[in-house]
């Protein structure tokens, strides 16, 4: 055991030397960008390589094995009777503010609340992890090194903007506060509703609600139109018809399923027909299908705001599950 531990120990060393290394060409970076030397300090102080960090980056999927778990189990997981109720609870108590949130920004409260609900189950949990710490561990380890460096250094001008280092708390990937925004989308998006001096994403509900429908307005949300809903298909459709080849720039195979656009008129045309029994939406409106668990099952006619749901979180089953809670909450 003691001719183990020597090497053992060696290897843990010299990896903190080297992290302490790369923490300097991190303050370098920020100082370049303009970071004050008093929060360069403060940021870096007692930082040491965090070996859990990298086991859970390691730990995550690579590539697909082309087997696509069915959306149903999911839905039921994340759009279930208890998180409804919580949503519609947090609804109601944000009514006074939410009105006004939704007339500057254009977006539906019901969805803001869904990605409150999704990310952190309406703040339950947003996690325990020294952010700093984790950011400049990700960027040492380098499997998307510059991804990582750019958000410490956004960390740091947070801290330079008033955010006290100790709000600095989230998920092991950069994540924080009750929407788990990363750093550079905090300093790109993030609104003080509530007029306190502080874009406070922790602990303010009407800051929370208001960063969520900025981010969603600035990637584009059409203010009036849904996300989608649920319709059903005719057996004779030919799907082959229907395809597309358009690719999301930011996750190669979320649109593979997706269909290309068509109005609505055109769907309508080849007989599919919302299961409410009533179109939400214009005859113009452009939508593609999603047939998630595959024919014979709930498909769902998607319109561009669905494509904004994606931008938080380029994941159809997360997406579509947004728009489902969503839909329940304001039921």
């Amino acid at each position: 055991m003691l001719g183990l531990a020597g090497p053992a120990v060696a290897q843990v060393d010299a990896e903190e030397a080297g992290f302490q290394g790369y923490l300097q060409l991190l303050a370098a970076r920020a100082r370049g960008e303009g970071v004050r030397e008093s929060t360069i300090s403060a940021m870096m102080q007692g930082l040491t390589l965090n070996q859990r960090v990298i086991q859970l980056d390691r730990a995550q999927p690579g590539s697909s094995s082309g087997v696509i778990p069915a959306f149903e189990p999911y839905r039921r997981q994340h759009v279930d009777a208890s998180r409804i109720a919580r949503g519609r609870r947090q609804y109601a108590a944000v009514a006074g503010q939410l009105g006004e949130i939704e007339r500057r920004y254009g977006v539906p409260g019901p969805i803001m609340l869904a990605i409150w609900g999704h990310e952190t189950d309406y703040g339950g949990y947003t996690g325990n992890f020294d952010l700093p710490r984790a950011l400049a561990t990700l960027a040492y380890e380098g499997r998307r090194r510059e991804l990582f460096a750019d958000e410490f250094v956004a960390a740091m001008k947070m801290v330079d903007r008033g955010v006290p280092r100790s709000k600095l708390v989230g998920s092991w990937a950069g994540a924080f506060g009750n929407p788990q925004f990363l750093p550079s989308v905090y300093l790109r998006v993030a609104q003080d509703a509530d007029g306190d001096g502080l874009a406070d994403i922790w602990n303010s509900r009407a800051d929370t609600l208001a960063s969520i429908a900025n981010y969603f307005r600035d990637a584009g949300w059409r203010t009036g139109q849904p996300w989608g809903f649920a319709v059903t298909v005719p057996d004779g459709v030919d799907r082959t018809q229907l395809g597309t080849t358009l690719k999301s720039p930011r996750c190669e195979r979320v649109f593979e399923r997706h269909t290309g656009w068509k109005t609505m008129r055109e769907w309508r045309a080849l007989g599919i027909a919302p299961r409410s029994g009533t179109w939400p939406v214009d005859d113009d409106v452009m939508a593609s299908l999603l047939e998630p668990d595959g024919r014979g099952r709930t498909a769902y006619l998607l319109t561009g705001n669905y494509r904004v749901i994606l931008d938080y979180n380029c994941s159809n089953f997360y997406a579509l599950s947004v728009g489902l809670l969503a839909d329940e909450i304001s039921r």
